[in-house]
């Protein structure tokens, strides 16, 4: 299936790791000029040369702390000057910290409110004004799986995320009319090096396989995958959805 999207030029946030890395190279391989951002730059070199000798594509990246307004404004200024309109924003972030809810201070919530939701909105605010000019775009939120179905000891994770489903709900109306959809993915249990500290932190968390109907956690590619369909001229009638790649995971209809 030829998705639609060479040449086009995403931006794709907390990308030198993890799901964001798989993102990156999946759009990379559909020929996507990939733009990567995270706080260290070593990660962000290694990362960028081993998509561009996957791919053969055009990698480019900018260090800083989207949980900042000056990080933010450094990684949006690179991309101007590297790569002009952003075509894609994935958002992401990394994770809060693990606890229940009075093991977390006032700081705490305000830390999650920048790192999850205050990220999330500047990058908007920063690609959204290409996006309508050229009127088509494609805005990916990644969440979690916790927004639909809270996880013990995810208190912060699991309350601030949701507001970014109200924030996706709600843009995929205003900017329809400009052919830019709004779309978010939701992460099961995935193979990353989140989880293993996730684990760490909870042994609970040694069982979930058995709370999975496919009795397995994800692998970030499969995740990639979706989020990549998302970002395509062939999703070009899908907006305001969450979408759970989760393994069925979430038990509610």
């Amino acid at each position: 299936m030829d998705l639609g999207i060479k040449a086009k030029k995403a931006l794709i946030m907390a990308s030198s790791k993890g799901l964001g890395k798989a993102v990156a190279l999946e759009l990379s391989k559909e020929g996507v000029d990939v733009f990567l951002c995270s706080r260290t730059e070593s990660d962000l070199i290694t990362t960028k040369n081993e998509i561009e000798s996957k791919t053969g594509g055009s990698v480019h990246y900018a260090v800083g702390d989207v949980s900042t307004k000056e990080g933010r404004t450094h990684i949006l200024n690179e991309v101007s000057s590297k790569l002009g309109v952003i075509d894609i924003l994935v958002t992401n972030s990394g994770g809060p910290p693990f606890g229940a809810f009075e093991s977390h201070d006032e700081e705490a919530w305000g830390n999650a409110y920048k790192l999850l939701l205050e990220s999330t909105i500047g990058m908007i605010n920063g690609v959204l004004p290409g996006m309508k000019e050229q009127r088509w775009g494609r805005i990916v939120t990644i969440t979690s799986q916790a927004i639909k179905q809270p996880v013990e000891g995810l208190i912060l994770s699991n309350s601030v995320r949701a507001s970014i489903l109200g924030l996706m709900k709600t843009l995929s109306n205003e900017m329809g009319a400009y052919n830019i959809t709004v779309n978010n993915v939701m992460p099961g249990y995935t193979e990353t090096e989140r989880l293993k500290h996730l684990m760490e932190e909870n042994p609970g968390l040694s069982s979930i396989t058995n709370e999975i109907p496919l009795g397995r956690v994800g692998q970030p590619e499969e995740f990639a995958a979706a989020v990549t369909f998302l970002a395509s001229e062939r999703a070009s009638y899908i907006t305001g959805v969450s979408l759970a790649v989760d393994g069925g995971w979430i038990k509610g209809i």
